[in-house]
């Protein structure tokens, strides 16, 4: 029989979910839990579900750590992030961290069902995926060492990470070109990427994205 578990606080949201699970097979058990700690309690007493399904914004936990507890303490037991956070970054960070899926609050019931049908046929699914990749051919990524987040995890590339490190400190285009030693329009190129990477459109946005998701720029340079 198969067991799902749902971790969300919002009862609603939570109550939902679980109506909706329930219609993906005949007598499957669908358990649900309001907070990280009770979800704990569950998995400690009842042993691993074949998917938990997890939201970001828990009370009294960041959902990244709690995704990386989750994946170290139960290895083998697939974990799909159900988040209202579907911005790039986020995805990336949770697909780093080695869930199994991720899946928007923003899709409807059937696509939801779709996305929960792809994981447990043994597949990675993130949005836009066409069938998602098998887990035996994804490469696994190491969860970060730390608390920061390193650039790479978020999809910048090194040049991109050292532009957006040098934004951070407050220095023009021109000066980061100087500083680089490349043209102000390779410098522009690059910023664009970043842009675009953190789904933002503007320096602003781009440090308060910064700031939301402790980019450590520690190994930049």
């Amino acid at each position: 029989m198969l067991k799902l578990l749902v971790v969300e606080d919002h009862a609603l949201v939570r109550e939902g979910l679980v109506r909706l699970l329930g219609q993906i097979e005949a007598g499957a058990e669908v358990r649900e839990s309001a907070d990280f700690e009770s979800a704990l309690s569950v998995l400690d007493n009842e042993g691993e579900f074949d998917l938990v399904l997890l939201d970001l914004a828990l009370p009294g936990i960041d959902g990244f750590a709690g995704l990386d507890i989750l994946r170290k303490r139960y290895p083998s037991m697939p974990v799909a992030v159900v988040s209202a956070f579907d911005d790039g970054p986020t995805m990336k960070r949770v697909m780093h961290l080695g869930a199994s899926g991720f899946i928007p609050k923003a899709f409807s019931g059937e696509a939801l069902l779709a996305a929960v049908r792809e994981v447990l046929a043994g597949n990675i699914f993130q949005p836009g995926s066409q069938g998602g990749a098998r887990l035996d051919d994804a490469t696994p990524v190491p969860p970060p060492s730390r608390a920061g987040v390193r650039p790479d995890e978020i999809g910048l590339t090194d040049r991109q990470a050292q532009v957006l490190a040098l934004m951070v400190r407050g220095l023009s285009n021109r000066d980061i070109a100087d500083q680089l030693g490349l043209s102000e329009g390779t410098v522009k190129i690059h910023a664009t990427a970043v842009f675009k990477t953190l789904g933002v459109n503007s320096r602003t946005q781009a440090l308060v994205a910064v700031a939301r998701y402790g980019v450590d720029f520690e190994s930049v340079f």
